[in-house]
């Protein structure tokens, strides 16, 4: 593993350890070179994933491009860390499990929705912002008013 911060190919592993719910590795390394510390996972990859953009344009998935939506959804929000690792973790399994190497990134738009709805509504209401496209206020409200049950169907209570 080359050094990020000198370049050195010849760095040392110093512990290894299992992460995020035993679906990586996670190594602590060092470099002789230089005496920099650094940290890197490895994870299985079953298939390379293709994403396949509205516009038709293709690109390599990138789980990093993924974990930084979530992550930037979840910020400020009373989840563990190391749920939303296993979250993201779990998210690419799916994709990777479905037996299609090329995927519409619409499909994990949705995909993405569907785990944040469960989890957490305000993350998920943020990542339908961006997702989605919100263009203005009313755009949100009317999300939101879907997310909530309708007003008739509460049972009434007496004041």
């Amino acid at each position: 593993m080359r050094c990020p911060f000198c370049g050195n190919i010849d760095t040392q592993v110093k512990d290894s350890r299992p992460a995020e719910d035993h679906v990586a590795i996670r190594r602590r390394r060092f470099c002789p070179a230089c005496g920099g510390r650094f940290t890197t996972y490895e994870r299985v990859q079953l298939r390379d994933l293709v994403v396949i953009k509205s516009s038709g344009r293709r690109e390599d998935f990138d789980r990093d491009k993924l974990e930084r939506s979530i992550r930037m959804a979840m910020q400020k929000r009373p989840i563990d860390p190391e749920r939303i690792d296993q979250m993201i973790s779990g998210i690419v399994r799916r994709l990777e499990s479905l037996g299609e190497t090329d995927i519409a990134s619409k499909q994990i738009g949705e995909i993405v929705m569907e785990t944040l709805a469960r989890i957490d509504t305000v993350a998920y209401v943020r990542f339908a912002s961006v997702y989605k496209n919100f263009q203005e206020a009313d755009d949100f409200d009317k999300f939101v008013s879907e997310l909530r049950p309708n007003e008739k169907d509460k049972p009434k209570t007496e004041e």
